[in-house]
Parts: structure tokens; sequence; C-alpha cells
């Protein structure tokens, strides 16, 4: 547990700290200093995620107007269009909002083990958080390029002019059994530890396995993978790893194989229907497949794919499903490894 920081800051002070002034530009101002219409000033604006403001509100510093200089730029000098500007700035925006509640709330908790959130401890949060940030800054940049690796090298030994938006994937998605229920008995700190503790072991899976998060939704966790033995080992990884951690609900999981539309780092498309669809199907510590993955598994001498019942889905009809599991010398292979 870290001392009490000899500054607390205040809000006021926030500004000063992180972007190196108070807000005093409005957005007329901000909007000359860097050189654009005070419409494409909101435009950007809101594609951070921010609301607007009033013509005279003085909410703005020298750093909003270099970020807003720098769109402009990337519009002017790149060849990129406006809309496609905005749109990677709308992608930044939500990421990094994302990353900063995360991070804000790790910090949080691990400054006081109080369940309640006083007054002190949110300061004396902050100041921790505001210590941590040019130590942080870095990290972040250096996490995006090492992503951005893997994602320009997926395009490109992906590409298909035929199919644009169209990659095909095994998609998956892995549900607590009785989160309701769970979430009546714990108190808000318990379920914030339940839901960091699952995404905390869920990403380490997938991770080891060459998957992708595409999303978590506090209950559940949506993975992909290109390859279909690492979908099926990432599930039953899953569940076992999950089904070992105490106090962690157990998982059903679904998994389909496909077409999939990608789009601005979510996926869509009749494959991610069909392995939401058949997730409802599986019983607490199983995984249920679809036919096309069934049929990769099936000749792999890891897994025993046992068929069942066609099941009528909404949206999608009658569906060949099937249950997943662990060929007997395979299961004997990986419990010897687990310990």
């Amino acid at each position: 547990m870290t001392s009490t920081p000899p500054e607390l800051p205040k809000i006021q002070g926030l500004a000063d700290a992180l972007l190196g002034e108070s807000p005093r530009l409005s957005r007329g101002e901000v909007s000359a200093a860097a050189g654009v219409s005070v419409l494409s000033a909101r435009r950007f604006w809101q594609a951070l995620g921010f609301p607007l403001v009033g013509s005279r509100d003085a909410v703005f510093t020298e750093a909003d107007a270099a970020a807003l200089e720098l769109v402009t730029s990337l519009v002017r000098s790149s060849g990129l269009d406006e809309t496609t500007a905005l749109a990677m700035t709308r992608a930044v925006a939500r990421t990094t909002d994302q990353l900063a509640e995360w991070q804000t709330s790790l910090i949080a908790e691990y400054t006081s083990e109080e369940p309640e959130l006083t007054h002190d401890v949110a300061r004396r949060a902050a100041a921790h958080l505001l210590d941590l940030a040019d130590d942080l800054e870095p990290l972040l940049v250096y996490a995006w390029r090492r992503h951005l690796v893997s994602s320009l090298a997926q395009l490109i030994t992906q590409a298909d002019p035929a199919e644009q938006d169209v990659v095909h994937r095994c998609v998956g998605f892995a549900d607590m059994v009785d989160f309701t229920e769970a979430v009546r008995r714990m108190t808000e700190r318990e379920l914030g530890r339940l839901v960091q503790r699952f995404e905390e072991l869920a990403s380490d899976v997938v991770a080891a396995h060459g998957g992708r998060v595409v999303k978590t939704m506090g209950d559940a966790v949506v993975f992909s993978s290109d390859e279909p033995v690492h979908a099926g080992n990432i599930a039953l990884d899953l569940v076992d790893v999950l089904s070992a951690d105490r106090g962690t609900p157990q998982l059903r999981i679904g998994v389909g194989c496909g077409p999939v539309t990608s789009r601005l780092g979510d996926i869509f498309g009749t494959t991610v229907n069909r392995a939401s669809r058949i997730t409802a199907l599986a019983r607490p510590g199983t995984v249920i497949i679809d036919d096309p993955l069934a049929r990769e598994l099936s000749s792999h001498p890891d897994f025993t794919p046992k068929r069942l019942r066609p099941r009528s889905l909404r949206g999608l009809g009658l569906t060949s499903v099937w249950v997943l599991r662990r060929a007997p010398e395979a299961a004997a292979m990986h419990a010897d490894r687990r310990g």
C-alpha cells in the first residue's frame, strides 16, 4: 500500500498536471489557434467524446489546439479525408476513454481496501495516478505500435479484393453462469473484483493461443481466432481455468466459424450471431460449437466433437450443433501440464 502523497490534487489542478496548463481558451480562440473553423473544431471535439460547450466557455488549452492542428494536418498532408480523420480520432477516443476509466478504478481500489470511496481515498488515488502518468504514456504508445504490427500483418496476409471487409474467423462467446444471482449476493466492490478477475483470466487464455479479445461485457467475453484449433483450445482452456479458480462462476461457451464482417475493431455477421445463439445451449462448464468448426476439428487428434440433435435458433432456423471435448490422451496431457 502506498503512503499518502505530500500534496493531494484538486480538480482545478488536473489539467495543469496532465495538459501543462489550465483551460483558458474559448472555442473560437482554440479554433483560431489551430487555424480551423469553429465547425471543424466542434466536430473534432465531438469525435473525442466530449460535450459541446458555449461560445464563451473557457474550457480549452494549447494542448487542445495542438491536437486539433494535428488532425487538420492529417487531412491536408496525408491524403486522408475529414471523415476518415474524424473516424480515427473517434477510435482513439473510445479506446483511451475506456483505458482511463479502467486505470482510475484499479488505482482507486489499490489505494484503499475500504468498500466506500471517500474524498480522501479519491484524492490519494488521483495523486498516485498523476505520478504514474509519465511512466504509463510510453507503455501506451508501445502497446499501440505492437498491436499495429499484428493488425497490419493480418491485413496483408488476408487481403482479398472480392471481400474487403469480410474475413474468416472463429468467434466465441464465453458467459459466466448464474451471474445475475452472484450480483445479488455481492457488494459493488466484490462485483468489480469478480469482473476484473474474469477479464484477466480470459485475456491471458485468449492471448496464450494467439487469439483476440473482441470485447468484454461484464459477465461475458467475446473472442476470435484465425485458427480453428486455437479457437477450440481457447474455449476448453477457458472452461478449465475458470472452473479451477475459486470464487469465479463456471462458464458456458459457444464457438462458431465462418465469414465475419470486421469493422472498427468489432465483428458482425451470421457467424457471430450463430456463436451467440449456441452459447445459450451450453451447460455450465461445456463448449458448444457449430458445424463448420466441428468439421475442422473432427480430424484433429486433440478433439472429440460429439454431434447433438439440431436446434432451432432464432433468426437462423434449424442449426447443427456439437459439444466439444478433448480427446482422452490430449486431456491427460493437458491435466499433467496444469499440474
